[in-house]
């Protein structure tokens, strides 16, 4: 297959680092690149086969696994794989195959070796996106306050050994700490029980006091991994507190160590995959929050996190799909499962509702309606099951509203088109954020390239559009302050998701509305709309650096919340933010609010 040099060219223009390379050394390179056609099912490449060179999705999609087969992330147009081999010795440490038809850019090694060379931007892309997918499990070189286990478990120097073992037995923990006056004085661990108790045929009212290590090593929250490591290893310990300013703040174990280390997006992906159970799921969805923590404290950019976090709510439909299908029987026709809200932006972060429905062909009859009710049913119960609550507004395939074949669906978005009210409006900011998640997927392509082509052509649905896409604005005080809710439970604080990333999501749904994008994730519409021409370089450079901010001090809070042993949410007290911080947060909310404002007066596809 051949591509015309000039639509090579325009292509590398929209897909950095390409995009930073001069235009004489741009221009020479797209020689360089070879069109591969491929097909779905299509293999790429094999884990541990030579690589011939870089790859580059033109279009289509393509999944990467890793070494044990496991899924690491589907792939679509401008993203570029194989790289983590080609920085080696070519051999590859991955395994790909075409998911769909499209078309491949092949750089041959050779001259991705001469770019790596010659040009610091597009070495410094790809050794970053390699160090990238190896930071997050790196245990030695992550602060200790990311895997230690907050609020240990205590008891006084008076208490008995008997006392202590039936606590360590009902919290199923191996070590307490042992406090005085607020104060650590030592560590019982269950080896102290059996060699100095057990052993020497000490009563079991022995005080804890008699037995305990006095005034054991001890580190700060701010120590690394590596710290841990070696301090276990040269004083043969499997327990050490973590003190704060002389308070008690936490401890860390060799189980620590290892889960730390073995939690994976991959592996968690793997274990739902093969559950027999949405039971059996909630057990492995259980351990998002410190998947969360582990990529967020690995410094993992907030766009690699929410899709690691959101394939796994993709994994866990898709298998109950499959279980609902064992249960209920085949479907009496095809049908398509999609979501919509953060999971169909790949957006999900550590506390998510369900947001989906059912598209089912239009040769469903009557009587077939209750399977699907059924299987709406089934899985929505299960996502529950797996901690992705109910959504408050019932837009859910549970709802028949919902659950519809193809022919009412498209009477819906000509509907909302044609009569852009209030609620037209609310549901088709939420329908335009639809992804396919399991089933036919040839049920969406032709509505989705439809309604797109049907909106831009509407001026009054996409002024409509706008408006509503205002109504949530960065908070915004006055005297470069922030705007914090005034009463009630969150007082004081910012709802860092309605004020803080939905301005800017509403935002690139607008572009993607305007410029007929297909892109749905929020950063991948504005640097789509940027290529596009309905978003100037300048106004896409600065309103996705806002973005990212905005998105990252947001997961940083969650992190801080689950360290904290609370559950992750997105009220957050602009006072734990130092003074540098508070600046730059409210400089990211200035950008967003300028941006809507050159919307709303109909300028803000140029900005």
């Amino acid at each position: 297959m051949t591509l015309p040099v000039d639509m090579i060219l325009h292509f590398l223009r929209s897909v950095h680092p390409y995009d930073s390379l001069a235009a004489e050394t741009l221009a020479d390179l797209c020689a360089r690149f070879q069109a591969i056609p491929m097909a779905k099912g299509d293999p790429i490449y094999a884990f541990g086969e030579p690589l011939s060179g870089l790859y580059l999705l033109y279009d289509g999609e393509v999944e990467v696994r890793d070494a044990t087969g496991s899924p690491v992330s589907l792939l679509g147009p401008r993203n570029s794989f194989g790289e983590r081999g080609l920085i080696g010795d070519g051999t590859a440490l991955t395994s790909a195959r075409a998911t769909t038809d499209g078309t491949l850019l092949l750089l041959p090694r050779a001259d991705f070796d001469s770019l790596m060379a010659s040009e610091p931007v597009f070495a410094k892309f790809f050794d970053r996106r390699r160090n990238d997918a190896r930071r997050g499990s790196d245990l030695a070189t992550s602060r200790v306050k990311t895997f230690m286990a907050a609020n240990p478990v205590t008891c006084p120097p008076d208490s008995t050994v008997q006392q202590a073992a039936q606590t360590m037995h009902d919290k199923r923990i191996s070590s307490l700490c042992v406090t005085e006056a607020g104060g650590l004085t030592g560590i019982v661990t269950t080896r102290d029980l059996t060699g100095k108790v057990l052993a020497a045929g000490l009563p079991c009212t022995t005080p804890v006091a008699e037995v305990m290590t006095r005034d054991p090593l001890t580190l700060s929250p701010a120590a690394i991994g590596s710290d841990v490591l070696h301090a276990m290893m040269e004083h043969r310990i499997g327990h050490i507190p973590i003190l704060q300013a002389s308070r008690l703040v936490g401890i860390v174990t060799q189980t620590d160590l290892t889960r730390f280390q073995a939690v994976s997006s991959a592996e968690l992906v793997r274990a739902i995959a093969h559950a027999d159970s949405a039971a059996e799921m909630a057990g492995v969805t259980a351990e998002i929050p410190r998947l969360l923590v582990q990529l967020v404290a690995g410094g993992n950019r907030h766009e690699i996190v929410t899709r690691l976090i959101t394939d796994i709510a993709d994994t866990a439909t898709r298998r109950l799909l499959k279980l609902a299908e064992t249960t209920l029987g085949p479907p009496p026709v095809p049908y398509l499962w999609l979501a919509c809200g953060s999971q169909g932006r790949q957006e999900q972060t550590g506390v998510s509702d369900q947001d989906n429905c059912l598209i089912l062909d239009d040769a469903v009859t009557p009587e077939q309606m209750p399977y699907f009710a059924e299987l709406a049913r089934f899985v929505s119960d299960g996502l529950d099951t797996c901690g992705y609550y109910y959504c408050p507004g019932d837009m859910m395939a549970t709802n028949p509203r919902w659950c519809q074949p193809l022919r009412v669906w498209r009477q819906y978005f000509a509907g909302w088109i044609a009569r852009p009210d209030p609620e037209a409006q609310m549901l088709a900011s939420v329908m335009f954020d639809l992804r396919p998640i399991g089933g036919d997927r040839s049920l969406f392509a032709g509505l989705h390239r439809d309604t797109l082509q049907a909106a831009r052509r509407n001026s009054i649905f996409v002024a409509h559009m706008i408006a509503n896409s205002l109504k949530h604005t960065p908070p915004l005080g006055l005297l470069r302050g922030f705007a914090t809710i005034r009463s009630g439970e969150h007082r004081n604080m910012i709802d860092m998701k309605l004020n803080g990333v939905v301005p800017v999501v509403d935002l690139g749904r607008i572009y993607a509305l305007t410029g007929e994008l297909t892109e749905v994730n929020t950063r991948a519409r504005l640097q789509a709309a940027e290529a596009a021409g309905a978003l100037s370089a300048s106004g896409a450079r600065d309103l996705i650096d806002a973005y990212d901010l905005i998105a990252e001090t947001r997961l940083a809070h969650q992190l801080a919340r689950i360290n904290a042993g609370d559950a992750p949410d997105n009220f957050m007290p602009p006072t734990v933010l130092s003074d540098f911080e508070r600046s730059h947060l409210r400089d990211a909310f200035v950008v967003v609010k300028t941006m809507q404002s050159s919307a709303g007066q109909g300028r803000g596809m140029l900005s």
